[in-house]
């Protein structure tokens, strides 16, 4: 099924975006930075400037050839999107980063650390996230803005840099970001969680299959058939007691149910915003549509590192799409309900 303009007009809600008079680490220059981000954890935003002319690129210590440089992975998915989407609207990347790996030159080798200069200061991030948005292409569900992202992580912990050079692991999708939340909406058609490659020819030819490949319309139908299941509020706590015995279960009894991702801490969260959050809490009748329920879901997943985030974002989905079938008693997620 090809990608078809949901709406040709962008709709990005105004109020997400303020001037930060801040600077981006070693950039200098003023960033943009949304009210919410779509990944918090203990990550901070910088400049697509700042990887390119601040931060050094790890090598295999073997070969001391290069990796992929996360800059790159950024650059190539800009290209797929504008290949792929050549007449829409596409916004420059969001960045969020973690875990800073700091060095020093040479020349500075005897020098205390708090009397280096910044060019004796080398820094990269073992991990990243990203995502762009293509503001053009929309949709409404439920009243909620959601428009098209593409986005992807990489982590080189994952990488031996202590080997010779050798297929490199990304994770990239294309699904939705919904305006109201930021919140991540990504299905498994559209998700790559483990796609390969040694060099950045490689690595546009997979982002592209992924983008090309995805079913737009059958995840927008897929979004908006939660909208007509409910949970009541005995249902719900039904729900979220089920999901606590899950991670305890005996390992015979667990393999015979769906693989869930989001731990005891996203619930605790799904728990409290049941209640407190002004945009997907219950009704006045107790009931919490699912749509609601996995906006919840969503949300609380933004606490996750960034090298689970979009695992757990892509079975975020699942369980919900599970959960919905498990209404009417079509489902192997039946169990959260019994």
């Amino acid at each position: 099924m090809e990608l078809q303009v949901i709406n040709n007009k962008p709709q990005l809600r105004e109020n997400l975006i303020v001037t930060n008079s801040l600077s981006s680490p070693g950039t200098g220059e003023k960033r943009e930075t949304r009210i919410t981000p779509f990944i918090e954890a203990n990550t901070n935003e910088i400049a697509l400037s700042h990887l390119k002319g601040d931060c050094i690129i790890p090598v295999f210590a073997k070969d001391n050839e290069q990796v992929i440089a996360h800059q790159e992975f950024i650059e190539v998915a800009m290209e797929c999107a504008g290949s792929v989407f050549p007449n829409e609207c596409i916004e420059q990347p969001e960045i969020r980063v973690s875990h800073q790996i700091k060095g020093r030159t040479p020349d500075a080798i005897h020098i205390p650390a708090k009397d280096l200069l910044d060019y004796q200061k080398t820094i990269y991030y073992e991990r990243m996230a990203f995502i762009i948005r293509i503001p053009s292409i929309t949709t409404t569900i439920n009243g909620n803005n959601l428009s098209l992202t593409i986005g992807g992580v990489r982590s080189y912990n994952k990488e031996n840099l202590f080997s010779k050079k050798k297929l490199e692991s990304f994770k990239f999708f294309i699904g939705f970001q919904n305006m109201v939340c930021c919140n991540m909406c990504i299905s498994t058609d559209g998700y790559k969680n483990d796609a390969k490659a040694s060099s950045a020819p490689e690595l546009n030819r997979s982002i592209l299959k992924t983008l090309r490949t995805y079913k737009l319309n059958e995840h927008i139908y897929g979004m908006e058939e939660l909208v007509n299941n409910s949970l009541s509020e005995t249902q719900f706590a039904q729900l979220l007691g089920k999901v606590k015995l899950y991670h305890f279960l005996p390992k015979a009894e667990k393999t015979q149910l769906p693989t869930l991702l989001l731990n005891d801490n996203h619930f605790t969260t799904v728990a409290r915003d049941f209640y407190q959050d002004k945009s997907f809490c219950r009704a006045e009748s107790g009931e919490i549509s699912l749509w609601n329920a996995y906006n919840l879901l969503t949300g609380a997943n933004k606490s996750s590192y960034i090298d689970t985030f979009l695992d757990r974002s892509e079975n975020a989905y699942a369980f919900a799409k599970g959960i919905s079938k498990a209404i009417n008693g079509d489902s192997n997620y039946r169990w959260y309900l019994s």
